[in-house]
Protein backbone atom coordinates (compact mmCIF):
# COMPACT_ATOMS: atom_id res chain seq x y z
CA UNK A 1 0.00 0.00 0.00
CA UNK A 2 1.28 3.63 -1.02
CA UNK A 3 0.79 6.71 1.10
CA UNK A 4 1.00 10.23 1.03
CA UNK A 5 2.15 12.54 3.87
CA UNK A 6 1.56 16.30 3.53
CA UNK A 7 3.19 18.01 6.46
CA UNK A 8 4.98 21.52 6.58
CA UNK A 9 6.42 20.52 10.26
CA UNK A 10 9.41 18.97 9.38
CA UNK A 11 9.86 16.65 12.49
CA UNK A 12 6.14 15.59 12.31
CA UNK A 13 6.16 14.83 8.90
CA UNK A 14 9.27 12.37 9.04
CA UNK A 15 7.93 10.95 12.43
CA UNK A 16 4.71 10.48 10.48
CA UNK A 17 6.77 9.03 7.16
CA UNK A 18 9.11 7.02 10.02
CA UNK A 19 5.71 5.12 11.77
CA UNK A 20 4.25 4.45 8.68
CA UNK A 21 7.21 2.60 6.84
CA UNK A 22 7.93 0.41 10.18
CA UNK A 23 4.01 -0.28 9.89
CA UNK A 24 4.84 -1.73 6.21
CA UNK A 25 3.55 1.23 3.70
CA UNK A 26 5.90 3.01 1.08
CA UNK A 27 5.29 6.76 1.61
CA UNK A 28 5.89 9.71 -0.26
CA UNK A 29 5.85 12.95 1.21
CA UNK A 30 5.63 16.43 0.40
CA UNK A 31 6.27 19.93 2.59
CA UNK A 32 3.53 22.37 1.23
CA UNK A 33 0.40 22.22 -0.36
CA UNK A 34 1.39 22.63 -4.71
CA UNK A 35 3.82 19.86 -4.31
CA UNK A 36 1.10 17.62 -2.62
CA UNK A 37 -1.25 18.83 -4.81
CA UNK A 38 0.87 17.70 -7.82
CA UNK A 39 1.65 14.61 -6.17
CA UNK A 40 -2.07 13.60 -5.60
CA UNK A 41 -2.50 14.77 -9.20
CA UNK A 42 -0.12 12.68 -11.13
CA UNK A 43 0.35 9.57 -8.76
CA UNK A 44 -1.36 6.93 -7.75
CA UNK A 45 -1.86 6.83 -3.42
CA UNK A 46 -4.14 4.51 -1.39
CA UNK A 47 -4.18 6.82 1.16
CA UNK A 48 -3.40 10.71 1.79
CA UNK A 49 -2.74 11.90 4.83
CA UNK A 50 -3.05 15.75 4.52
CA UNK A 51 -2.18 18.96 6.63
CA UNK A 52 -4.82 21.89 6.73
CA UNK A 53 -2.48 24.70 7.62
CA UNK A 54 -0.36 24.26 4.47
CA UNK A 55 1.82 26.76 2.93
CA UNK A 56 2.07 28.04 -0.95
CA UNK A 57 -1.68 25.94 -1.47
CA UNK A 58 -3.95 25.27 2.10
CA UNK A 59 -5.00 22.00 2.65
CA UNK A 60 -8.88 22.39 1.97
CA UNK A 61 -7.87 23.79 -1.67
CA UNK A 62 -5.84 20.77 -2.36
CA UNK A 63 -8.57 18.53 -1.12
CA UNK A 64 -11.42 20.49 -2.98
CA UNK A 65 -9.22 20.34 -6.46
CA UNK A 66 -8.86 17.26 -6.08
CA UNK A 67 -12.02 15.96 -5.97
CA UNK A 68 -13.06 18.39 -8.49
CA UNK A 69 -10.76 16.29 -10.85
CA UNK A 70 -12.67 13.30 -9.40
CA UNK A 71 -9.76 11.89 -7.78
CA UNK A 72 -11.17 9.54 -5.03
CA UNK A 73 -8.55 8.07 -2.95
CA UNK A 74 -9.16 8.42 0.62
CA UNK A 75 -7.74 11.26 2.95
CA UNK A 76 -7.30 11.49 6.01
CA UNK A 77 -7.03 15.07 7.70
CA UNK A 78 -4.91 16.73 10.33
CA UNK A 79 -6.53 19.98 12.27
CA UNK A 80 -5.69 21.81 15.43
CA UNK A 81 -7.76 20.69 18.10
CA UNK A 82 -8.95 23.89 19.24
CA UNK A 83 -10.91 24.60 15.60
CA UNK A 84 -13.95 22.72 14.74
CA UNK A 85 -14.87 24.76 11.53
CA UNK A 86 -11.87 23.14 10.07
CA UNK A 87 -12.87 19.84 10.91
CA UNK A 88 -16.87 21.14 9.39
CA UNK A 89 -14.87 22.77 6.23
CA UNK A 90 -12.31 19.46 5.98
CA UNK A 91 -15.15 16.69 5.58
CA UNK A 92 -17.60 18.89 3.70
CA UNK A 93 -14.22 19.62 1.03
CA UNK A 94 -14.05 15.47 0.54
CA UNK A 95 -12.15 14.27 3.82
CA UNK A 96 -12.71 10.58 4.64
CA UNK A 97 -11.51 10.96 8.41
CA UNK A 98 -9.75 13.74 10.46
CA UNK A 99 -7.21 13.86 13.51
CA UNK A 100 -6.94 16.60 15.92
CA UNK A 101 -3.15 18.05 16.98
CA UNK A 102 -1.70 16.43 18.56
CA UNK A 103 -1.92 13.08 18.00
CA UNK A 104 -0.66 9.80 18.95
CA UNK A 105 0.80 8.02 16.42
CA UNK A 106 -1.20 4.81 17.21
CA UNK A 107 -4.38 6.43 16.29
CA UNK A 108 -2.88 7.42 12.57
CA UNK A 109 -2.11 3.76 12.29
CA UNK A 110 -5.69 2.35 12.90
CA UNK A 111 -7.75 5.34 11.23
CA UNK A 112 -5.35 4.58 7.98
CA UNK A 113 -5.74 0.89 8.23
CA UNK A 114 -9.53 1.83 8.85
CA UNK A 115 -9.59 3.94 5.58
CA UNK A 116 -7.65 0.91 3.45
CA UNK A 117 -10.15 -1.69 4.51
CA UNK A 118 -12.99 0.26 3.84
CA UNK A 119 -11.99 1.35 0.61
CA UNK A 120 -11.85 -2.19 -0.15
CA UNK A 121 -15.10 -2.73 1.41
CA UNK A 122 -13.61 -5.16 4.07
CA UNK A 123 -14.94 -4.89 7.92
CA UNK A 124 -12.14 -6.58 9.59
CA UNK A 125 -8.54 -5.93 10.49
CA UNK A 126 -8.20 -9.39 9.31
CA UNK A 127 -9.03 -10.99 5.49
CA UNK A 128 -9.10 -14.34 5.07
CA UNK A 129 -8.78 -16.05 2.10
CA UNK A 130 -9.38 -19.70 2.63
CA UNK A 131 -6.95 -20.73 5.03
CA UNK A 132 -4.81 -17.79 4.05
CA UNK A 133 -5.42 -14.78 6.69
CA UNK A 134 -3.57 -11.34 6.69
CA UNK A 135 -4.11 -9.19 10.17
CA UNK A 136 -3.28 -5.59 8.97
CA UNK A 137 -3.37 -4.60 12.76
CA UNK A 138 0.13 -6.82 13.18
CA UNK A 139 0.95 -7.37 9.59
CA UNK A 140 1.09 -10.84 10.46
CA UNK A 141 0.46 -13.35 8.16
CA UNK A 142 -0.91 -17.02 8.03
CA UNK A 143 -1.74 -20.36 6.68
CA UNK A 144 -3.66 -22.76 8.69
CA UNK A 145 -2.78 -20.85 11.66
CA UNK A 146 1.18 -21.09 11.39
CA UNK A 147 2.65 -17.91 10.65
CA UNK A 148 4.76 -16.96 7.55
CA UNK A 149 7.93 -14.92 7.67
CA UNK A 150 7.55 -12.57 4.72
CA UNK A 151 9.58 -9.34 3.54
CA UNK A 152 8.25 -6.13 3.66
CA UNK A 153 8.15 -5.51 -0.28
CA UNK A 154 6.46 -9.26 -0.41
CA UNK A 155 3.98 -8.11 2.39
CA UNK A 156 2.74 -5.36 0.74
CA UNK A 157 2.67 -7.17 -2.47
CA UNK A 158 0.04 -9.63 -0.58
CA UNK A 159 -1.80 -6.92 1.40
CA UNK A 160 -2.72 -5.45 -1.74
CA UNK A 161 -3.79 -8.66 -3.31
CA UNK A 162 -5.58 -9.48 -0.74
CA UNK A 163 -7.61 -6.53 0.14
CA UNK A 164 -8.35 -7.10 -3.97
CA UNK A 165 -9.40 -10.14 -3.44
CA UNK A 166 -10.90 -12.16 -6.73
CA UNK A 167 -10.30 -8.65 -9.17
CA UNK A 168 -6.96 -8.89 -11.74
CA UNK A 169 -4.92 -6.53 -10.57
CA UNK A 170 -2.35 -5.48 -13.56
CA UNK A 171 1.57 -5.39 -13.11
CA UNK A 172 1.45 -1.68 -13.48
CA UNK A 173 -1.41 -1.46 -10.91
CA UNK A 174 0.95 -3.16 -8.38
CA UNK A 175 3.99 -1.00 -9.06
CA UNK A 176 1.61 2.01 -8.33
CA UNK A 177 0.92 0.59 -5.28
CA UNK A 178 3.91 -0.74 -3.72
CA UNK A 179 6.95 1.37 -4.66
CA UNK A 180 7.56 4.80 -3.36
CA UNK A 181 8.48 7.96 -5.76
CA UNK A 182 12.03 6.87 -5.40
CA UNK A 183 11.79 3.43 -5.73
CA UNK A 184 13.35 1.65 -9.12
CA UNK A 185 10.35 1.16 -10.35
CA UNK A 186 10.03 -2.32 -12.96
CA UNK A 187 7.64 -4.31 -13.44
CA UNK A 188 9.21 -7.19 -13.88
CA UNK A 189 10.57 -7.05 -10.15
CA UNK A 190 7.03 -7.88 -9.52
CA UNK A 191 7.06 -11.27 -11.23
CA UNK A 192 9.82 -11.92 -8.75
CA UNK A 193 7.99 -11.39 -5.79
CA UNK A 194 5.35 -13.00 -6.83
CA UNK A 195 7.74 -15.89 -7.43
CA UNK A 196 9.03 -15.34 -4.24
CA UNK A 197 5.51 -15.37 -2.30
CA UNK A 198 4.06 -18.41 -4.00
CA UNK A 199 6.92 -20.60 -2.50
CA UNK A 200 5.76 -18.91 1.10
CA UNK A 201 1.99 -19.42 0.81
CA UNK A 202 0.26 -22.35 -1.90
CA UNK A 203 0.85 -20.83 -4.58
CA UNK A 204 -2.51 -21.80 -6.49
CA UNK A 205 -3.43 -18.84 -4.27
CA UNK A 206 -2.13 -16.45 -7.03
CA UNK A 207 -3.36 -16.84 -10.12
CA UNK A 208 -1.82 -15.52 -12.92
CA UNK A 209 -3.75 -13.62 -15.45
CA UNK A 210 -1.92 -13.87 -18.76
CA UNK A 211 -1.70 -10.23 -20.22
CA UNK A 212 -3.30 -8.70 -17.42
CA UNK A 213 -1.80 -9.63 -13.90
CA UNK A 214 -2.37 -11.40 -11.02
CA UNK A 215 -5.60 -12.26 -8.95
CA UNK A 216 -5.74 -13.84 -5.37
CA UNK A 217 -8.41 -16.88 -5.37
CA UNK A 218 -9.30 -19.78 -3.01
CA UNK A 219 -8.74 -22.60 -4.97
CA UNK A 220 -11.50 -24.22 -2.70
CA UNK A 221 -14.20 -21.51 -4.45
CA UNK A 222 -13.60 -23.46 -7.70
CA UNK A 223 -14.48 -26.88 -6.65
Amino acid sequence: MRLLVIEDDPDLNRQLVTALSDAGYAVDTAPDGEEGHFLGDTETYDVVILDLGLPKMDGISVLEQWRRDDRKMPVLILTARDRWSDKVAGMDAGADDYVAKPFHMEEILARVRALLRRSAGHAKSEIECGPLALDTKSTRVTVDGTAVKLTSLEYRLLAYLMHHRGRVVSRTELVEHLYDQDFDRDSNTIEVFVGRLRKKIPAEFIATVRGLGYCLVNPEDEH
